[in-house]
């Protein structure tokens, strides 16, 4: 069996073989597929990522968002290990992480918590059936999102992870900090945690 390190290189380079035109169907498909989820909210924080390195956009999505959902993109908090959250427009200012990711301008007074958020979309590398989802493996969001495991559904945000329907895999074993999504989008279905 390959190891995750191995497993996220061969995803990766599949996810940037797909075409412009194939990965522009994609993201609108995408975008449906997340807006058709009766939990998705009409108001409130709608958190999304900017995609790279061949990640499945959210584009279409962001223009779509309900006119009360305010959509914000994720902020390193280098002080705490774990995401914040910064409300970002199309022309708002980006600046490039440490990792070379656009994320907003902001000052730190600023950012939101992940627990304020309404739905959160999780960028992937990999996912399985049973909403598994693989990361980078810097573990940011898993560190953000440790609280969703004792929290009540409604009260906590909907996560949804997002990929191509070529980043599935047989099976994800979790470690006992990773924490699952409620659903899998992909551009041609939406896959949904058994409870």
């Amino acid at each position: 069996m390959q190891s995750y390190p191995d497993i996220r290189k061969t995803l990766r380079n599949a996810r940037r073989s797909i075409s412009a035109d194939q990965h522009q169907r994609a993201a609108e498909a995408l975008a449906q597929q997340i807006l058709s989820l009766s939990s998705f909210p009409q108001s409130g924080h709608v958190a999304g990522y900017w995609a790279v390195d061949g990640e499945i956009s959210l584009h279409v999505l962001q223009q779509h968002l309900p006119k009360n959902a305010i959509w914000c993109l994720p902020v390193l908090d280098e002080t705490s290990k774990q995401l914040k959250f910064a409300p970002w427009q199309i022309g708002d200012a980006l600046i490039n992480n440490r990792y070379g990711i656009p994320e907003p301008g902001h000052t730190h007074n600023s950012l939101l918590d992940a627990r304020q958020m309404d739905l959160i979309v999780l960028p992937l590398t990999g996912f399985d059936s049973r909403c598994h989802r693989l990361g980078m493996g810097g573990g940011w969001y898993d560190r953000t999102l440790q609280f969703c495991k004792q929290s009540p559904p409604d009260r906590r945000p909907v996560l949804v992870g997002a990929g191509f329907d070529i980043q599935e895999l047989a099976r994800i074993e979790p470690e006992p900090w990773d924490v699952g999504c409620d659903y899998i989008a992909t551009e041609t279905r939406l896959l949904t945690r058994e409870r």
